[in-house]
């Protein structure tokens, strides 16, 4: 007999149960859902320490913030023009980011019975649909931004969100049929003490083609949690690349399954702490069949006394003969109190594959500091360029809406 799991319980967890209890009722189209997740909530322990993959993540911010769910839009600060024949949505939480527009043309809405059918089988599939951080956001998202990109059509997309002083749930689901092509750009801001909760899943008929771009500009005193789980059907190519700073707490999971091999995938992400901020990603590959390549590259810049985390997982069994798969995770570290903890992993049951992986934790190197001040820039100015240099490598796979929305500047790349 499976034994149950402990309440939630000790002072790390006791904002949980009341928090619980003052939630409305559940309603809407995700009432059930809703309903499910806060279930789960009730009954599985918070992530700790004595779980490997949250072992350095430190949630105890949670319980210092705002975390009643969003209950008006919040306004977008100014954002860089709408580039030609990308549509912009905002995503709060509440409104209908549809409503009143036109779609252009290939993008459709899911009807009823395809979000049942649909919401949450990605989820599955990739093995993380009772992770805390989804059934949170289970528990409180009211809405869900369900599309389909049809056949041989070309989307770009972007999404905004800013994140009132409270809980914004962000759920998305994403049909790709056969040959469907689709440029996803999405910003995620955080000027205000708050949670944001993002669960994204995806699924990719035979040749389709996603492009997306998540950059997630916080503040110390706001956290985020965001899951994107990918289904890839053989000849299909997925690249995601994700940046993310100046949050208290960030914690990424991508997760991407390849049903049958014979797919394409790329990973890229750049994440960037400082005073002591925790910036932590966990991604997870599997590949289902033969002939499948993952090309991925994670990077990380850490000052102060902020903490990255990296664990990278690749999962190739017998069945993936064949697979091609790089994996490298590639670290800066700027202050002896930063910490960095990077472990790429790599489980291979296939013998006939060309799999790598390597990590690499470096500072700035006194010869190129030298060589840029011997030629008039001053040391500032020196650091700022290489760091820019290191961070641009994942910059550049952004899709141009995102990037637009990500200047050095921004992301403070200029500070020594």
């Amino acid at each position: 007999m499976a034994a149950s799991l402990a309440a939630p319980s000790g002072p790390a967890t006791a904002w949980l149960t009341p928090w619980l209890a003052q939630l409305p009722p559940p309603a809407g189209d995700l009432a059930a859902v809703q309903q499910r997740g806060r279930r789960a909530l009730a009954e599985q322990p918070l992530p700790g320490g004595r779980d490997e993959a949250w072992r350095f993540t430190d949630l105890s911010l949670l319980a210092k913030l705002p975390l009643d769910p969003a209950t008006a839009a919040e306004p977008l600060p100014a954002l860089p023009p709408e580039q030609p024949e990308v549509l912009r949505l905002q995503l709060d939480g509440v409104s209908d980011p549809l409503a009143g527009l036109s779609l252009p043309a290939g993008l459709t809405p899911l009807n009823a019975s395809e979000l049942a059918q649909g919401l949450g089988h990605t989820l599955a599939a990739t093995g993380c649909q009772h992770h805390w951080p989804v059934e949170l956001n289970h528990a409180t998202a009211g809405r869900v931004l369900a599309l389909r990109v049809a056949s041989r059509a070309r989307v770009r997309l972007e999404l905004v969100s800013s994140q009132p002083a409270a809980l914004l749930p962000l759920r998305l689901l994403l049909v790709l049929e056969e040959k469907a092509e689709l440029e996803l750009s999405q910003l995620l801001l955080a000027e205000q003490p708050g949670l944001t909760s993002l669960v994204l899943e995806a699924h990719l008929a035979r040749s389709a083609r996603l492009e997306h771009g998540l950059v997630a500009l916080g503040m110390p005193q706001a956290a985020l949690l965001g899951q994107i789980a990918v289904e890839q059907e053989p000849e299909s190519a997925v690249a995601l690349t994700a940046v993310t700073a100046g949050w208290g707490l960030a914690r990424l999971e991508p997760r991407l399954s390849q049903v049958d091999g014979q797919a394409h995938s790329t990973l890229r992400g750049l994440q960037l702490v400082d005073g002591r901020q925790i910036a932590d990603t966990h991604s997870h590959v599997h590949f289902g069949g033969p002939e499948g390549q993952l090309d991925q590259l994670h990077k990380a810049v850490a000052a102060g006394q902020g903490r990255s985390v990296f664990n990278g997982a690749v999962r190739v069994p017998r069945a993936a003969q064949r697979t091609n798969a790089a994996q490298l995770s590639r670290n800066l570290l700027l202050s002896d109190r930063a910490r960095i903890d990077t472990k790429p992993e790599l489980e291979i049951v296939a013998d006939d594959v060309k799999c790598a992986h390597g990590a690499t934790v470096s500072s700035l190197q006194t010869e190129e500091l030298f060589y840029l001040q011997s030629r008039g820039i001053d040391a500032d100015q020196a650091a700022g360029l290489l760091k820019r240099a290191f961070c641009e490598e994942v910059l550049r796979q952004l899709p141009a809406p995102a990037r637009a929305c990500c200047p050095p500047e921004r992301l403070q790349l200029d500070l020594p």
